[in-house]
């Protein structure tokens, strides 16, 4: 639990900044029931067989991959997942006019879901909720597809041309979307000030987006249970529960 005076002064921080960029990761979400995949206790510490899932390589290429993927999507907690206190805390944050930019690289949708403008969140990891075609490049909502796979095809194909489909989400292999990068890579260097939430900072080049704002005169804080490689350059760091932390921080209404 972070201590009282540096929850005051983080707050303090939100409520005079103008342009306050939020970095979220798997740690906001996990309070919404959906497990994080680096942590101590995430999916792939815990069964590194299923980042095998994840990887566009085995994807395209092993239909059984494919089989276990769709199975894997059917019990998603993402799908019945809904918005915590700390994605309700930063829907708020953007009705006060102080949020610039959120990028998340979650997949689950829920910062939408609880009210952020889509046009202000750089999902850069893509949306769990959009299924797209590899061949066609052909999107559309994900329900209609997992119900095909209830109905007993094991690895459904595009409807328009046959091709493999899966989520719009950016598996290991898969590149990522330049224009997605480079929006959310310059929303940080307007910053005036950075929240991380949530993300150990080891995935580039968007972990990039704290160094970048910091040198762009920033103030840093990092809201993360275990340590990041970016802590020395933070003005603050919050180790407490995140859906009860980032709502006092971001309680300047």
């Amino acid at each position: 639990m972070s201590s009282p005076a540096v929850i005051k002064n983080v707050r303090e921080w939100i409520a005079s900044a103008k342009r306050v960029v939020a970095l979220t990761g798997a740690g906001i979400s996990t309070d919404s029931g959906i497990p994080d995949f680096r942590g101590p206790n995430g999916v792939w510490t815990r069964n590194p067989a299923a980042e095998k899932l994840s990887d566009i390589r085995y994807y395209t290429t092993d239909p059984e991959i494919r089989k276990a993927s769709w199975q894997s999507r059917l019990e998603h907690p993402a799908f019945g997942a809904k918005p915590n206190p700390g994605h309700r805390a930063l829907a708020d944050l953007e009705k006060s006019g102080r949020l610039h930019a959120l990028i998340t690289q979650n997949i689950d949708g829920l910062h939408i879901t609880a009210g952020n403008t889509r046009a202000r969140v750089f999902e850069v990891h893509g949306n769990l909720h959009q299924a797209i075609c590899l061949s066609c490049g052909r999107k559309g909502p994900m329900q209609p597809v997992l119900e095909r796979v209830r109905a007993g095809e094991a690895d459904p194909p595009c409807t328009a041309c046959g091709g493999i489909l899966k989520s719009d989400t950016i598996s290991f292999g898969q590149q990522l979307v330049p224009a997605v990068i480079d929006g959310a890579l310059r929303a940080a260097q307007e910053a005036d000030l950075l929240l991380s939430v949530g993300t150990s900072l080891r995935v580039f080049p968007i972990a990039n987006a704290v160094p970048i704002a910091q040198r762009a005169g920033a103030r840093i804080i990092i809201m993360n249970a275990e340590p990041t490689q970016f802590d020395d350059i933070a003005d603050a760091r919050l180790d407490g529960l995140i859906s009860e932390e980032l709502p006092q921080v971001c309680a300047v209404l």
